[in-house]
């Protein structure tokens, strides 16, 4: 049974092959059970937190899964570390880094993963792509759209098209 309600993915890479590793993550997440149906243009952000590193691209897809929360988490985690994700340095470099987002509007605050994700109305990186791909999707505590959260942001971080939604082959 696939849950037909959107559950949202941020993805994110800052080391080597970015483009490729975002691309290598869904074609992963696909095999483990998460269909995507939208997906974001990839964004060049600037790292937020952590120690001095290269920007990250980032995008949001949308998609559907018969996994539960923690299911779809754990598919998250063996992608990344399937494409050499290693957890050595909080908030450091990674080759792909895999954020379950929202899980239609279900909240809750343990076990993991806590739901929606408990950044997700700080981050530019994240609210960009994501009120590309779904303006009006809601936040499930907050009431908030994705365009609405997105424009009263307090990050000012570096957000900037890289790739145009379906301009990738």
């Amino acid at each position: 049974m696939t849950f037909r309600l959107p559950v949202f993915l941020g993805l994110g890479s800052n080391v080597g092959d970015r483009e490729g590793n975002l691309g290598r993550g869904l074609s992963l997440l696909a095999g483990r059970g998460f269909s995507v149906t939208a997906l974001s243009s990839l964004y060049e952000t600037e790292p937020v937190g952590g120690p001095p590193q290269g920007p990250f691209l980032n995008q949001v897809a949308r998609g559907e899964t018969s996994l539960t929360p923690e299911e779809l988490l754990s598919a998250c985690l063996r992608t990344e570390s399937d494409l050499g994700r290693a957890r050595d340095v909080r908030f450091g470099p990674r080759t792909l880094d895999v954020d379950l987002l929202l899980f239609g509007d279900l909240v809750r605050d343990s076990p993991d993963p806590v739901l929606p994700h408990p950044h997700l109305h700080e981050r530019r990186f994240v609210l960009v792509p994501l009120a590309e791909v779904d303006p009006r999707v809601r936040h499930p505590r907050l009431g908030l759209t994705a365009e609405e959260l997105r424009d009263r942001c307090p990050d000012t971080s570096r957000v900037v098209v890289h790739v145009q939604a379906g301009a990738r082959s």
